[in-house]
């Protein structure tokens, strides 16, 4: 469904891109395969651009890349959740799609059934964990993340305490309705890593477990990899998982092809007050995959399937890109493209795109990879001619090895930004240029030669 290209800032809002028709969006909620569709729930106000009188929105695809909305799915309208049904996953318990949620009154932890995955049924047992464990002081308690090993469902529910940390605390149970507290499974600190963890995604990813969550008050998303035994998680490593500044409560799930996949909310980088004029506010990311290296760093990358929104084509040759020069991409141009670089800096201290406005070339947004300082950055400094907009530089760190390029890839929808770096290192952006016109990627190198190895790019289908 198109919004009507009169609205405010029309030119902002994304095609290919997930988004509903109109309203507020924040967290992907029940991400599930389930019977050949994936299914997106997410936290959604369809009345007005403002996170206010929550529900589960509700789409379907058959392929991560085109979507179908469905009807709400899940409304506050019980005394336990009549304060708002808050983000939770989907579980397929023997054929029953099963969200467990968040209910507000105040934070309490609730399932409902369905037999056709559009209408739902709230359990009578309701609350099935009516309060945080006897004896803890917590910050929160919220966001239940549930999976099944052997004869037993286990469950973390994000939470934090109080003057020590944020912390994922454990449960279990036989049938999803009785649950039984173990133990804090992992305790942050909270000058380090925050009073209270959000959004908990806590599973098993080759011979390692993957614990990731979104600390208040940090506004980012944490990682961490390591064992699990006896109820206790160890990390051994630890990472950010986008530092774009704009990515935030990222869900994953497990496809029927044994693909770790998720989405993230991309929030908006501009007043309220755009947001309720142009009608809608909140992003997805586009679905990426997730898996591990022989390090224990998470790997990111963008689904094959997004390869079906692919266009006209571009390729161009091999070339030196030396300093103070620049290679305009020109078959690349306009509001939707994907583009793959594989730069080796050589000597140039620093090298990148320009994403420059076609029809204001002072709108430039930049991503810039440092060589002296280990850095990959994206420059919003200059993105926007709106004074209001979030217009900043956020970075990363990103060191190459040896004879390692720099291989970069960038989608551009409207004012979403992705960036992907060697498959590790990820960028977010959200930009608001005053204007029409799109948007043309520019190379660059400054202080040395570098070479371009490979340059690709494709113009990119709406599916709004």
């Amino acid at each position: 469904m198109s919004q009507p290209q009169t609205r405010p800032y029309a030119e902002h809002r994304p095609a290919y891109h997930f988004l509903p028709p109109a309203g507020w969006m924040n967290d992907p909620n029940g991400l599930i395969h389930f019977r050949g569709e994936y299914h997106l729930f997410y936290q959604h106000n369809p009345e007005s651009a403002v996170p206010r009188n929550i529900v589960w929105g509700h789409a379907v695809s058959k392929d991560l890349v085109h979507w179908k909305h469905l009807p709400i799915a899940l409304r506050p309208d019980k005394p336990y959740d009549k304060d708002g049904v808050w983000t939770g996953c989907m579980v397929d318990d023997g054929g029953v799609p099963t969200a467990v949620y968040t209910g507000v009154h105040p934070e309490v932890q609730c399932i409902a059934t369905s037999k056709d995955m559009m209408s739902w049924e709230k359990a009578p047992e309701n609350p099935v964990v009516a309060a945080p464990p006897p004896g803890l002081q917590v910050t929160g308690f919220r966001d239940p993340y549930v999976w099944r090993s052997r004869d037993w469902w286990y469950a973390v529910v994000g939470s934090g305490i109080r003057d020590v940390g944020g912390t994922i605390l454990l449960y279990r149970s036989r049938d999803l309705r009785r649950w039984e507290y173990l133990e804090p499974a992992l305790v942050g600190e909270k000058a380090k890593t925050g009073e209270m963890w959000e959004c908990p995604n806590f599973f098993q990813l080759g011979r390692k477990w993957v614990l990731w969550t979104s600390p208040v008050p940090l506004g980012r998303v944490l990682y961490f990899v390591g064992t699990f035994r006896n109820h206790r998680f160890t990390p051994e490593y630890q990472g950010e998982m986008d530092l774009g500044g704009c990515f935030y409560a990222p869900q994953g799930f497990r496809d029927a092809r044994g693909r770790r996949i998720l989405f993230g909310w991309l929030w908006e980088t501009r007043p309220e007050k755009m947001s309720v004029e142009a009608g809608w506010a909140g992003v997805q990311s586009l679905p990426r995959q997730v898996s591990l290296s022989p390090e224990g760093r998470l790997l990111f990358k963008p689904v094959a399937e997004l390869s079906r929104l692919r266009r006209e084509h571009v390729n161009l040759p091999a070339q030196l890109l030396r300093s103070g020069e620049e290679v305009v991409v020109k078959g690349i141009a306009g509001d939707r493209w994907e583009m793959f670089a594989e730069i080796h800096p050589q000597e140039a201290q620093k090298c990148g795109i320009r994403i420059v406005h076609t029809a204001d070339e002072a709108q430039v947004t930049t991503v810039l990879f440092s060589q002296a300082n280990g850095t990959l950055s994206v420059d919003r400094s200059h993105s926007s001619r709106y004074e209001e907009v979030a217009r900043d530089v956020r970075s990363a760190p990103l060191s190459l090895k040896d004879g390692e390029p720099l291989r970069l890839r960038l989608f551009v929808d409207h004012s979403v930004l992705e960036v992907y770096a060697n498959e590790h290192t990820c960028l977010t952006s959200r930009i608001y240029p005053q204007g029409t016109g799109g948007y043309q990627p520019h190379l660059f190198a400054e202080e040395g030669t570098a070479r371009l190895m490979r340059i690709e790019g494709w113009i990119l289908d709406a599916i709004w």
